[in-house]
């Protein structure tokens, strides 16, 4: 199969203006295809050739102004047509087969009750796997959708969708969107149905979720209306579709896409279990997330892959600032949440070699496969915080006011970069282009470090900058009060480079915090002094936001080797008991359990780190014990059960149905023990099967294919690594849960020899079954518990001397990249 390069989609939309898709799908002719007729409408403004792009399993007919073209003339996934000058309809029918892999139109068979559901995912260049299409985001056109389903279905689209008389559904034609956001989402969905600002909104699940989706709805569409109520308030253009639906569907790879007028989510936002108030924040956020994209990305398009950041970066910035601002009442400050995990994800994808600018030079993208490798953390994260920094330098006033220039300029159409920084730069004094070259064209993170020179009651602050971007940044100034902790003296709102030194009054303060609002995007060091407040008195610090960057400054050093695990874990094991900031809690513990403990210490120290988070989770156990705090309770015990090194209190749980002072075990919590007493040994295929039998559910599927892949057993090794590389029965969410039970530090020399067969096993996969699968390969089945100088070696020889798809190559890359890290961390 051929992919789409810069140059030829840049040809084609020189010969090309395409008006109109009739699109016809038929979804009852059995589990494994579906027919699909689409007629397009478009014009050619010269005679030429090109091609329009299918991916069938037969192609059955096409023509061309009611010519007929050779189906055998069909090259991979290029069917080509010659044009001559003026008008056209071409009109393709085939058979196309469902995917397994959340890639075009997905087909699940829910365990619980037998019923399926289909739905599509056409981004980037998937929908070639449901209909014929000129498949590049420049080519809008008016879409129109027809389906044909069973009787007892319901068929949710971009538009209003009625059923016709015939049975069949028909959605309402479309705005000019590009061929990525054509949705289609059908099965006998459970929905709720709403009507706010005169449209009609709506939530959909699959039916054996119904009972949870219910339980949540007043949120959901709680949120939902504030954010689409704050965004009419925000922007000039009022939202641009014909209704606002929202479909949690199953196995979907991404968290959501912004498809139009149909936005889907992955379907473990509809919770089954109990959650704390940090993750409803984040289904929140990508509520607000994707809601953003209705305005940029699916209003205002970009023209080629290499503006991806634009889509991406300003809905994440959006999606908080608006949460934020919105929902203040559910959740207070979604900026401590993005400063502990999200940020963290941007600091280290652009620390690796595989970093790029946000805003990467066109010829860096020549085709959609590069372009599928900058959906990371530096078009999400960085870039978000890039936007946050431009709003602290610009002033929100003037930012909305170019945003909104922008899309009065460019709706229903495709904008680029520069297109962006003009419409900016026409709302302010200030040089945008300047600091777009300095912020979106570099690479890389900048350190900031304070100098304090003085004496007595006279102290000057300089700020040492490595790196070359200008920041705006508050600096916390702290004394200690009576009882040695951090007190606020004071706060500057400064510029790096400075033009001169911050002259401080007063004695020399006990702690120095750069960035202490977090408003730009640097790593940042402490002055010796400040470095001994902190490890002592961090959870004192009175500003949540401000806590964040120093755990993530924290977090920084340990990964460049200023600070050792250690000191961490303690730093952890000082101040968790006492932070009441939830966000914090769980960023802190995730990277001591999964990064320092599963990482950066030697194998010999790991029990007594995993011993270190164990311990700081009983601590919060007794600190909750009161039930007055029951999403830090629940962040406890699953700490507790992760790191557990012994089986018998959480196998006591598990016997039980519950934690002593509660929780009740929910499924979440007995999937979770039951995985945990798998790798130590402490259960068996009988237990599995029993759980399994208890809940059949997807998510129990998940659950046991998880626990299975993790006993520690050479029979169950074998089965699982066959499942997922011999064979390609297994479905993307399947693959990810064996793959994560697979590889488990405390069972190194179990699966030793699995280790070198790893590549060669990833790259056939990645080359039968594509870049999503490829990318979960390298996301969950690398070997990253291998931490030695053997299989990093290993790793480098495959890289440097075996072909492999882009997504597999890029995804190890990265992996192998955080193993050099940690080896160095582990020497010293």
């Amino acid at each position: 199969m051929s992919v789409l390069t810069r140059d030829e989609a840049q040809t084609r939309a020189q010969l090309l203006d395409v008006h109109h898709y009739l699109v016809d799908l038929d979804l009852t002719t059995g589990a494994e295809t579906f027919e699909s007729t689409s007629t397009v409408r478009f014009t050619a403004r010269a005679a030429g050739d090109t091609f329009v792009e299918l991916k069938p399993v037969t192609l059955h007919s096409a023509t061309l102004d009611g010519a007929p073209l050779d189906p055998a003339a069909l090259d991979g996934n290029r069917l080509p047509l010659s044009l001559t000058e003026g008008e056209h309809e071409l009109r393709v029918t085939a058979t196309m087969r469902y995917s397994r892999t959340g890639e075009g139109m997905h087909r699940f068979t829910d365990p619980t009750d037998g019923e399926s559901y289909v739905y599509t995912q056409l981004f980037m260049e998937d929908v070639q796997r449901v209909f014929a299409a000129f498949d590049q985001p420049d080519l809008k056109a008016v879409f129109e959708v027809a389906v044909t389903a069973p009787d007892d279905w319901t068929v949710l689209a971009n538009g209003i969708t009625e059923r016709q008389p015939d049975g069949t559904w028909k959605a309402a034609p479309t705005p000019l969107l590009s061929t990525y956001f054509v949705c289609v989402a059908a099965g006998p969905w459970h929905s709720v149905r709403t009507e706010h600002a005169g449209l009609p909104f709506g939530i959909h699940c699959r039916r054996s979720l119904a009972p949870h989706l219910d339980a949540d709805a007043d949120e959901i569409l709680a949120v939902t209306k504030a954010c689409y109520d704050r965004y009419h308030e925000k922007f000039d253009e009022p939202y641009p579709f014909d209704s606002y639906d929202q479909a949690f569907v199953p196995e979907f790879n991404a968290g959501a896409m912004e498809n139009p007028g149909l936005v889907t989510f992955r379907d473990e936002f509809v919770f089954r279990s109990a959650v704390t108030v940090t993750e409803r924040q984040t289904r929140a956020m990508v509520i607000a997330h994707e809601m953003a994209h209705m305005w940029f990305g699916d209003l205002v398009t970009l023209r080629w892959w290499d503006d991806i950041w634009l889509n991406e970066s300003f809905a994440e910035y959006m999606g908080y600032q608006t949460v934020n601002e919105a929902c203040s009442d559910l959740f207070p400050d979604t900026w401590i949440d993005f400063g502990v995990t999200r940020k963290a994800w941007g600091y280290e994808a652009d620390q690796r070699p595989s970093t790029h600018p946000v805003a990467p030079d066109p010829e860096a993208v020549p085709d959609t496969a590069s372009a599928l490798l900058n959906f990371d953390g530096i078009s999400y994260a960085k870039g978000a915080s890039a936007l946050r920094q431009l709003v602290a330098w610009l002033g929100e006033k003037d930012f909305l006011a170019g945003i909104n220039i922008h899309f009065k300029r460019h709706k229903f159409g495709n904008a680029t970069l520069a297109d962006f920084i003009d419409n900016l730069s026409a709302a302010t004094d200030r040089d945008v282009h300047g600091w777009a070259e300095q912020w979106l064209r570099t690479t890389g993170v900048d350190t900031l470090t304070p100098r304090l020179d003085g004496e007595g009651l006279h102290w000057n602050l300089t700020v040492d900058r490595a790196g070359t971007r200008p920041h705006r940044i508050s600096v916390g100034v702290y004394d200690r009060d009576a009882l040695d902790a951090p007190v606020t003296r004071e706060h500057h709102e400064i510029d790096v480079p400075q033009e001169k030194p911050l002259a401080l009054t007063g004695p020399r303060p006990a702690l120095v915090v750069l960035n202490a609002g977090d408003l730009t995007y640097a790593k940042v060091r402490f002055d010796e002094t400040s470095e001994h407040t902190v490890l002592w008195a961090l959870s004192s610090i009175p500003d949540p936001v401000t806590r964040a960057v120093v755990w993530n400054s924290l977090r920084d050093m340990v990964r460049d080797g200023d600070l050792e695990p250690a000191a961490y874990l303690s730093a952890a094991q000082a101040h968790l008991p006492r932070e009441t900031e939830l966000a914090l809690v769980q960023g802190v513990l995730a990277f001591a359990r999964h990064q320092i403990a599963d990482h950066y210490v030697p194998a010999d120290e790991r029990s007594a780190a995993l011993a270190t988070i164990n311990g700081i989770a009983r601590a919060l156990l007794r600190r909750t014990e009161d039930g007055e705090a029951p999403g830090l309770r629940l962040t406890a015990v699953r700490a507790f059960v992760d790191s557990a090194t012994t089986p018998d209190k959480i196998a006591s749980w598990l016997d039980e149905g519950t934690v002593h002072g509660g929780p009740e075990l929910d499924p979440e919590l007995r999937w979770r023990i039951l995985a945990r007493l798998a790798v130590l040994g402490a259960t068996d295929e009988t237990a599995i099967a029993a759980e399994l039998e208890r809940d059949p559910s997807a998510t129990g599927q998940e659950g046991a294919a998880r626990c299975r892949a993790a006993l520690p057993d050479p029979g169950a090794k074998a089965a699982a690594w066959s499942a997922l590389f011999d064979s390609d029965d297994l479905s993307n969410y399947l693959f990810t849960a064996t793959a994560q039970g697979f590889w488990q530090p405390e069972q190194a020399d179990l699966v030793r020899e699995y280790v070198p067969r790893f590549y060669e096993a990833a790259v056939a996969l990645g080359d039968r079954r594509g870049p999503a699968m490829a990318e979960a390969a390298g996301r969950h089945a690398f070997p990253a518990h291998a931490v030695d100088a053997d299989s990093l070696a290993l790793g480098e020889r495959h890289l440097a001397d075996t072909p492999m798809i882009p997504a597999l190559r890029r995804k190890l890359v990265d992996q192998l990249d955080d193993l050099r890290r940690a080896l160095k961390v582990r020497e010293g």
